[in-house]
């Protein structure tokens, strides 16, 4: 890591120090530098003292990864987002709860399975967490606002190891972490961890707190991990088409797909949404944080990558897990990180270089048109039909098209503005490109009204008429 290191370490230290964490793993992960580790503290391990491979509990971030594992299994014809749960699982309730619904929090299960496990630090294993589902309640309307759910996850994972006919941890390790080399990831937990504590609001004493194993809850909050192992997850979770290139674990347009807001977490403050899986943290300036946030006792995890904004290397993720279940400081580090990685390591510029001109059959269709009265500009860049408003602001990204080879003179909207619509170009005699449908608007060379009048006509022609 260059220059900015000494900045990224001061954060570290200040987060550490703020917040009274007593070991901090911190690690930056980007396509195009080695990735930046660091320590601070005391793993409270006398035979593994704190370093790069010391673990910590993730918790939640689990999420994340059963959240992959639903979305492989949809991928490969096993599962229906929109489909009941009850369709895959045996469960005595609150089957009519989607697939969908479960992973973006928004299906009305309660937080936790039925039981004082919090109490108790007893958790039910997976069958009699599913049997016990006519003892939970569904505290909200199915689809009626976001309420998190570590019980609904849970059951999510339990769908997808009696899919696959394995444990949860069996398949995550087969499907997941051995393809992305994420070899410090573990369920169990390891010799080489970190101490959790509790550390007291008025002295600078620290508890440690009793290690717990969430049995059937596995799927919500389980795994161990590193800050470098969780760096490169979410490098995958931002960048897929960097971190897994080849689709081994998931296409990159399905992560897309986990990536678009169902819903918010608040009504009165759009701060933080869900999608499939993920928290969505935005920036500003067309800049996304996406993750998610772990706390388990003794311990608070930040797991996010970033999504666009200036100077974004691309694959850039960000971890910071530490060893105190209070310090807030640990989940704001990770942002903070993400922001000055752009901020003062920004990814080199790209000289531009001519490129092949835009087929023949497409250039008739390149400059400006005008439908609805706005003007847009269709052009020819990284082999593709583009479209944007000209008074977009320069951040937007445009709207992309491809033919659709069994229609010619029909092209696809596969992304940006009106996603999924086509766009048909009407040609005269000689091949030229008259007209546009986008959308079923019309697109004309000339600004003209939905009468087909020319605006710069103006009121004399249409009293005419």
């Amino acid at each position: 890591m260059s220059a900015p290191s000494p900045r990224y370490e001061r954060a570290a230290r200040r987060a550490q120090a703020d917040g009274r964490i007593p070991a901090l793993s911190v690690a930056l992960h980007r396509a195009d530098r080695e990735p930046w580790v660091f320590t601070v503290g005391d793993s409270g391990n006398p035979d593994h003292p704190l370093g790069p491979g010391t673990r910590f509990r993730i918790g939640s971030v689990t999420k994340t990864f059963t959240a992959v594992l639903v979305m492989q299994a949809r991928d490969e014809g096993l599962v229906d987002l929109d489909a009941p749960i009850a369709e895959y699982l045996d469960v005595p309730a609150h089957g009519d709860a989607t697939v969908r619904r479960l992973l973006s929090h928004t299906a009305g299960f309660q937080r936790e399975p039925y039981g004082d496990v919090w109490d108790t630090l007893i958790s039910p294993d997976a069958g009699r967490m599913l049997a016990e589902l006519d003892r939970a309640e569904r505290v909200l309307p199915n689809a009626r606002r976001f309420h998190y759910s570590n019980l609904g996850l849970a059951v999510l994972g339990q769908m997808v190891a009696r899919l696959r006919g394995g444990t949860w941890a069996e398949i995550l390790t087969e499907r997941v972490l051995t393809p992305l080399g994420l070899e410090h990831t573990t369920a169990g937990r390891p010799s080489d961890a970190a101490v959790g504590y509790l550390v007291d609001a008025y002295s600078d004493a620290a508890r440690p707190e009793p290690p717990v194993d969430v049995g059937g809850v596995a799927p919500a909050a389980q795994l161990w991990s590193t800050a470098t192992d969780m760096a490169k997850w979410a490098a995958f979770l931002a960048s897929p088409e960097l971190a897994d290139p080849d689709g081994r674990v998931l296409a990159a347009d399905t992560v897309d797909e986990m990536r678009w807001p169902l819903t918010t977490t608040d009504e009165s403050l759009w701060a933080a949404g869900f999608g499939l899986g993920l928290i969505l943290v935005p920036e500003g300036k067309r800049v996304m944080h996406v993750g998610h946030d772990g706390a388990m006792p003794g311990f608070l995890a930040g797991v996010y990558g970033r999504r666009g904004g200036d100077g974004n290397p691309g694959g850039l993720g960000c971890a910071v897990l530490g060893s105190s279940g209070t310090a807030g400081q640990t989940n704001e580090l990770v942002h903070d990180l993400l922001r000055l990685a752009a901020e003062l390591d920004p990814a080199e510029i790209r000289p531009w270089r001519a490129a092949p001109p835009a087929p023949p059959a497409y250039r008739p269709v390149l400059g400006r048109w005008w439908s609805e009265g706005m003007e847009f500009v269709f052009a020819w860049h990284d082999g593709r039909l583009q479209a944007r408003a000209a008074e977009a602001p320069a951040g937007r990204p445009p709207a992309i098209f491809e033919p659709l080879p069994d229609r010619p003179g029909v092209l696809r909207t596969v992304s940006g503005r009106e996603a999924g619509e086509l766009l048909r170009l009407t040609r005269d005699d000689s091949g030229a490109v008259v007209r546009m449908h986008w959308a079923t608007y019309r697109l004309t060379r000339l600004q003209e009204g939905f009468d087909s009048g020319l605006a710069s006509d103006g009121p004399e022609t249409t009293n005419r008429r």
